[in-house]
């Protein structure tokens, strides 16, 4: 009876995120595309980065493996980054670890192959890691330049985004020297993160595209002696057929002599 409340408080609680989860998305996408009042959207946005940020340290604290958690629950903690309402999208990451815990993929049979190649990529190839490294110096690096350079975290974040992947339109640059020391840093671990970031995506597209053609080329293999074998099979039953009609056509010679 116990287990049944619990499983039930814990479904419930899920529910809950469910739903302030999407809520703060769908806020977030409102004050995106500057629909409605701005000022109610900023504060509901504040509100709900609370609640998320309240619920992470509760778990955080309840964990017995806090390094697993910290891994796991990487994009929990930037969804709960007041560097700018974007970061609102990250609190999708939870939502995908909903639908494993409950498996409801499973449950509604749409679970696949699909399904293991995300969890081989995204943990598997250490691109969880290499994403979170990369994600918190553009962070901590867009927080330095805000207050270095009197920016606001918004701009600050757009300094630091088109920085670290070598775009670097120059609306916005450095004029101080800790801003300048700050950028220096930025472009050598930026850039090197980011670069390892996108080696990892290409060496899992290339690997995959290697393993579906050596599957392909071992099933033609293995296909291949069977092919012949049917072709031996039906080789065999036109020769007893070529056979058959040879021995009709024999009788009806002998009857056309004179």
């Amino acid at each position: 009876m116990a287990k049944h409340r619990v499983k039930k408080s814990l479904i419930a609680y899920h529910v809950i995120v469910t739903v302030l989860t999407f809520w703060s998305v769908g806020n977030v996408l409102l004050m995106l595309l500057k629909f409605g009042d701005y000022h109610v959207e900023s504060v509901i946005n504040n509100g709900l980065l609370v609640v998320f940020a309240l619920d992470y340290l509760w778990r955080l604290l309840r964990t017995h493996d806090r390094k697993i958690f910290l891994i796991q629950s990487t994009f929990d903690l930037l969804g709960i980054i007041p560097m700018h309402p974007v970061f609102a999208f990250f609190r999708l990451g939870r939502l995908v670890r909903l639908i494993r815990f409950h498996h409801l993929f499973w449950k509604m049979r749409i679970a696949g192959k699909w399904t293991q190649i995300y969890h081989r990529f995204i943990y598997k190839t250490g691109f969880i890691y290499l994403f979170s490294i990369s994600v918190a110096i553009i962070v901590l690096s867009a927080f330095l330049f805000s207050v270095s350079e009197k920016q606001t975290l918004g701009n600050s974040l757009w300094w630091a985004i088109t920085t670290a992947t070598t775009v670097g339109y120059g609306d916005e640059t450095p004029h101080t020297a800790f801003g300048k020391i700050v950028a220096s840093f930025l472009m050598v671990g930026g850039i090197g993160f980011i670069g390892l970031l996108t080696s990892t995506i290409t060496g899992f597209i290339t690997k995959r595209a290697a393993q579906s053609s050596a599957a392909e080329e071992s099933q033609e293999k293995d296909e291949l002696p069977i092919l012949m074998a049917k072709i031996d099979t039906l080789t065999g039953k036109v020769d007893d057929l070529q056979t058959k009609l040879d021995a009709l056509e024999k009788p009806s010679h002998k009857k056309t002599k004179p």
